[in-house]
């Protein structure tokens, strides 16, 4: 079952803007904490964006930070990422995550799509 699908990813030139959105899956009934990371070829993957669903300080990560923006809806359960000002080194796959209770679950997880690819170049 897919439990969350992102969309918005593709190729931008430099300096350009992407809006990358996440849905969960009805199937997903609760969910603490929605965010962002991404993976580049030959390095490991690492956090671009976090948000808890009460309502806490985003948490980015310093390459981003001032670039990226992380918002969520909790009613439609969908979090995005507003990236502005994309540079060749932000190409990566970008998974959207969820800390939540899936159904049939029995306690919270971390919860992965698929990932959307961004490539930033001129």
């Amino acid at each position: 079952q897919v439990q969350l699908v992102e969309s918005g990813g593709g190729l931008v030139r430099p300096g350009g803007s992407l809006r990358l959105s996440c849905a969960a899956s009805r199937s997903i009934f609760s969910i603490h904490a929605m965010g962002w990371y991404r993976q580049a070829p030959g390095k490991e993957r690492e956090l671009v964006a976090r948000i808890n669903t009460g309502g806490s300080t985003p948490n980015y990560a310093d390459s981003v930070k001032g670039r990226f923006t992380i918002s969520r809806d909790n009613v439609k359960n969908t979090v995005y990422l507003q990236m502005n000002s994309l540079k060749p080194e932000d190409t990566a796959v970008y998974y959207c995550n969820v800390f939540g209770l899936a159904v049939g679950a029995a306690g919270y997880r971390d919860i992965w799509g698929q990932g959307t690819p961004v490539t930033v170049s001129a």
